[in-house]
């Protein structure tokens, strides 16, 4: 569709070119097309997508040549109206230096990055990645800089995440939600799918890309790699057949593993602290008393263990929207919880494992398909679903009965990964995020009992599931128990 559009976009610039030369003279010309040029490439441009802005990058990089990625990064919160005291603390004043930026450039960045939730819970200031999750663009970038900034790294957790976070556990310990978009090649509206705080899951993985590369950069040479190009190896790589197994560590889909390496809880409530008190300064307010402060650091701290729990316990799970689910037909079932098993299954149809959001979205969408039309079922009969792309795909997910395992189906959940695993495995990637995440983010969240039992498809139901290879190696996993007799 994409291509489409700009070929259509390059035949009208074409014949309006055309036009511009037999109704202008040759000094009248260049302006002339400098507008038409400028108009195409805004209209180009309205797409929230991470490889979109990735171009808008590009352009700014190419509007002022052999510039360092600061001076980019400074241009870019400039156009997006970043600037407040807060941000200048850290990263100084963005209203001068460098050439001026293209208009319509420039008013396609400050929507880009301006990050808001309306109140509709519209959420502005996201794009969405190749990997099928969405990021804030204003945290992720200034990470970036102010790390480029400051060997020190002075300001790289107040300016990603610690801020935010501060303002949120004031308020509320609630953190989240995630979202789903209106088009997935073209995408322009985001929207919450529950009551907003005030840092969403958008805002997280940018915060955390933010810190990830930040570090990235601060390893580098003097001159480091140009910014599109950073974001371009982090956001655009292509999993080969191996899938994670083999990838670079240094990309988006590895964001929860490279964070949880980098930061401890902790560490981030320090940041939090300070920045509490940083913002209050900036207000010209006074200190805080020790009783506010007692109750400021018992907010942070519980509000730590959610946000661990959230995004550094629980896998990333792709929503049922995400990967563009039909409606459940009749009304769910609701489970009682805890549940005491986790059932384990693989697809077996579709036989390969899928290494990209769009594939794996695909076939949860063939499987729920099957499931509705062919079977009869209410439902994809999939609590969750591993793919081999980094991500849990959410089935009928925490509370909704499945159809999974026949006559188990109320006390256990099914997990499947897709793929035919008869005579091989998953990857180890996508086996550790059900054994120790998904399993783990379970447990935490009192979804399953701590001394929950294990077993593959095949030990209450006459079925090779979960094929032969993979039940062989679920048999090593703690928690597997046999079917007591």
């Amino acid at each position: 569709m994409r291509d489409r559009n700009k070929a259509t976009d390059i035949r009208g610039l074409r014949l309006k070119v055309s036009q511009l030369r037999m109704e202008t003279g040759s000094r009248k010309l260049s302006m002339a097309l400098v507008v038409v040029l400028l108009g195409v490439y805004t209209e180009a441009l309205v797409s929230r997508h991470m490889d979109d802005f990735i171009r808008a990058v590009k352009q700014v990089e190419e509007q002022d040549p052999g510039s360092e990625p600061a001076a980019v990064l400074k241009r870019l919160r400039r156009a997006a109206g970043l600037n407040d005291a807060f941000i200048q603390h850290f990263l100084g004043n963005a209203d001068s230096g460098g050439p001026e930026m293209d208009p319509g450039l420039s008013d396609y960045i400050r929507k880009a990055m301006h990050h808001r939730v309306t109140e509709d819970a519209r959420e502005e200031g996201v794009v969405l990645t190749s990997d099928g999750t969405t990021v804030a663009l204003g945290p992720l970038l200034l990470g970036i800089e102010a790390r480029l900034l400051s060997r020190r790294a002075q300001g790289l957790y107040q300016l990603t995440l610690a801020k935010d976070l501060s303002l949120s556990l004031r308020r509320s310990p609630h953190l989240g939600p995630d979202g789903c978009w209106d088009n997935f090649t073209a995408p322009q509206i985001f929207t919450l799918s529950d009551t907003p705080s005030l840092l969403t899951t958008a805002q997280v993985n940018g915060g955390m890309d933010g810190v990830v590369l930040g570090m990235k950069v601060s390893a580098k040479s003097r001159r480091p790699l140009r910014l599109s190009r950073l974001l371009t190896d982090y956001y655009c790589h292509q999993l080969g057949s191996e899938g994670l197994d083999a990838a670079p560590r240094l990309i988006s889909r590895r964001r929860r593993d490279n964070f949880r390496q980098l930061v401890t809880a902790p560490v981030l409530a320090r940041q939090v602290m300070k920045s509490a008190e940083l913002q209050r300064r900036l207000k010209g307010q006074s200190k805080m008393g020790v009783k506010e402060k007692q109750q400021l650091v018992a907010a942070v701290n519980e509000g730590m263990k959610e946000f661990f729990h959230m995004y550094m316990e629980c896998p990333p799970i792709i929503p049922r929207c995400m990967w563009g689910a039909e409606p459940y037909k009749g009304t769910p079932t609701n489970l009682s919880l805890p549940l005491s098993f986790l059932y384990i299954h693989h697809t077996h149809t579709p036989s390969q494992p899928c290494l990209t959001f769009q594939q794996c979205s695909a076939d949860m969408r063939a499987m729920q398909r099957f499931h509705q039309v062919d079977r009869g079922w209410d439902d994809i009969g999939y609590s969750f679903v591993a793919g081999s792309d980094g991500h849990i795909y959410e089935g009928r997910g925490w509370h909704w009965r499945g159809a999974h395992t026949l006559g188990h189906n109320s006390v256990g959940y099914g997990v499947s990964f897709i793929g035919d695993y008869i005579s091989s495995l998953p990857s180890q990637h996508s086996m550790a995020l059900v054994r120790d995440q998904l399993a783990s983010c379970a447990v935490g969240g009192g979804r399953l009992v701590a001394d929950y039992i294990l077993q593959g498809h095949r030990q209450v139901v006459n079925t090779s599931c979960p094929g032969d290879a993979l039940y062989n190696e679920i048999t090593g996993w703690e928690h597997f128990g046999e079917v007591k007799k």
